[in-house]
């Protein structure tokens, strides 16, 4: 492990965009000391452990994105309205140059990160390789052959679920996509897959005591907001004028 973290490397035997995925222990740090938290949010986790886990999510992704090459103390974090995580510039910046999309994950006292070239979406999920799902959870997790499949290899459900909470990811849907919706050869650690007209791919694997999944497609990872549009035309007009830029300041909902 490099600088408290690691660099994972994904089987992908297939073409693909630029994609980095990481790692790292899950530990209680300071708030001050991660620039991408948001102060508003980590007040209103009730548990430490939640607390911690947000923290050394958003850590790692600074992390992440010093090695990807973007300043990481430029940026924040916004959600969309089923609380997947995108990378804007802090308001006051008036860059354009295009961000990666992101993934965030974490279990079991590790922190994972996923990182990939603009134009597409991505996702990252991993769990212990050696955990177990209640079989009578089975059916809230697939139906018909793969319901079957999965009660007759019972220690494949925890494989089967990262794929499918990667690619709801990646989808940018979090479990507002019903997981039985999804479908995947059970078994299989790399295929192509398409759900409403959309394509991804998926891979898995497992890293020492961990299995991960990794699933990506062409997509918009970023979610505009109405304030979007204002800072554009805002931009537009400073521009046209001899002044423009002066007394500029980014804000961060930060310490």
């Amino acid at each position: 492990m490099k600088e408290g973290f690691e660099i994972l490397e994904p089987p992908i035997t297939k073409p693909a965009p630029r994609l980095l995925c990481f790692r790292c222990p899950v530990l209680s740090r300071n708030l001050e000391e991660v620039v991408l938290a948001n102060v508003d949010e980590v007040s209103t986790f009730a548990m430490q452990k939640r607390r911690d886990e947000h923290l050394s999510g958003r850590w790692l992704l600074a992390q992440a994105l010093d090695v990807w090459g973007i300043n990481p103390s430029e940026l924040e974090i916004r959600r969309n309205q089923y609380r997947a995580p995108s990378l804007a510039y802090l308001r006051g910046l008036w860059k354009n140059t295009a961000l990666p999309s992101i993934s965030i994950g974490h279990s079991e006292g590790w922190a994972y990160v996923a990182l990939i070239e603009n134009g597409w979406t991505v996702g990252i999920d991993g769990e212990p390789d050696e955990r177990r799902i209640a079989e009578n959870a089975f059916d809230m997790m697939a139906s018909g052959e793969e319901l079957q499949q999965l009660r007759s290899n019972p220690h494949m459900a925890i494989r089967t679920w990262t794929a499918k909470e990667a690619l709801q990811k990646a989808m940018r849907l979090g479990m507002n996509l019903n997981p039985r919706k999804i479908e995947f050869p059970i078994g299989v650690k790399e295929c192509n897959f398409s759900i409403e007209n959309l394509n991804f791919q998926l891979v898995s694997w497992t890293h020492k005591e961990a299995h991960i999944s990794l699933a990506w497609g062409e997509g918009d990872g970023y979610d505009s907001v109405p304030e979007d549009e204002l800072l554009e035309r805002t931009r537009m007009a400073m521009e046209n004028t001899d002044s423009w830029g002066v007394g500029c300041s980014t804000t961060r909902n930060n310490v």
